[in-house]
C-alpha cells in the first residue's frame, strides 16, 4: 500500500539511483511511452515523467484535476507496471503527483495548453540574451513558443522568440496577488489547484 507523504517528509527519503543527465532524459521518454497507456486506462493524461537522481516523478492530470483518490489509484497501477517489467535499474523514490498550479512546461502540447499564462523562462547558457525572464506566453508551435516579455514603464510588451532546444527551464507562474486594472496586459489566471502527491519507497 503506498504511503502518503508530505514534501517536506520527502528529506528523509534514501536516494540511491544514479541516472542524471542525457540517461534520464532517455529513460523518462521510455518511461513516458510506457506509462501513457497505463494511466489512460484510469482516465487520467501522463502529463510528464522526470527521472533524477532516486526520484522517479510521474506527474497525472485530468480535466478539474486530480484527488488523492485518483493519485493512490495510479500509484498503484504504475507501481504494479514497475514490478512487472522493472524499467528502472536501483533503489529510488516513486513519486505519482498532480501537476500543480504552477507546472513545467516540456513538451510542445503543454506550451501549446499554456498560451495566454504568465511563465518564467531560464535559457541555457551560451544562448543570445537574458537568460532569465517572466512574461505572458503568447504563441507556441512544434519548434519553439512566444513571450511577450513586458516593456518599459508605460510602453508595450516586447516578444521575444525561444527556440525549445535554447531553453533549460520553463514552468508556469500564478499570481496570488489582486487582478491586474482594466486593460493591463497579464496571463490568464488559473484556478489554483494544490499539488498533491503518492510517494512509494521501492
Amino acid at each position: 500500500m503506498p504511503t502518503l507523504l508530505s514534501s517536506s517528509a520527502l528529506l528523509g527519503l534514501v536516494r540511491v539511483t544514479t541516472t542524471t543527465g542525457e540517461e534520464g532524459d532517455d529513460m523518462a521518454e521510455d518511461l513516458y511511452s510506457q506509462l501513457v497507456p497505463v494511466v489512460a486506462a484510469l482516465g487520467l493524461e501522463l502529463f510528464d515523467v522526470e527521472v533524477r537522481p532516486g526520484y522517479v516523478v510521474v506527474l497525472v492530470d485530468r480535466p478539474g484535476g486530480v484527488d488523492l483518490d485518483a493519485l493512490a489509484d495510479a500509484n498503484r497501477v504504475v507501481s504494479a507496471h514497475f514490478d512487472a517489467h522493472d524499467p528502472v535499474p536501483g533503489r529510488y523514490t516513486l513519486e505519482v503527483s498532480s501537476p500543480g498550479v504552477e507546472r513545467p512546461l516540456r513538451r510542445p502540447e503543454h506550451f501549446g495548453r499554456a498560451v495566454g499564462e504568465t511563465v518564467q523562462v531560464k535559457t541555457k547558457a551560451g544562448t543570445d540574451g537574458v537568460r532569465r525572464t517572466t512574461g505572458v506566453l503568447v504563441a507556441a508551435d512544434e519548434t519553439g513558443f512566444t513571450v511577450a516579455e513586458p516593456g518599459a514603464p508605460g510602453g508595450e510588451p516586447a516578444e521575444r522568440r525561444f527556440a525549445y532546444a535554447d531553453v533549460d527551464r520553463v514552468r508556469t507562474v500564478f499570481s496570488w496577488g489582486p487582478g491586474p486594472k482594466p486593460g493591463a496586459a497579464a496571463g490568464r489566471r488559473p484556478t489554483p489547484t494544490p499539488e498533491r502527491k503518492q510517494v512509494t519507497t521501492r
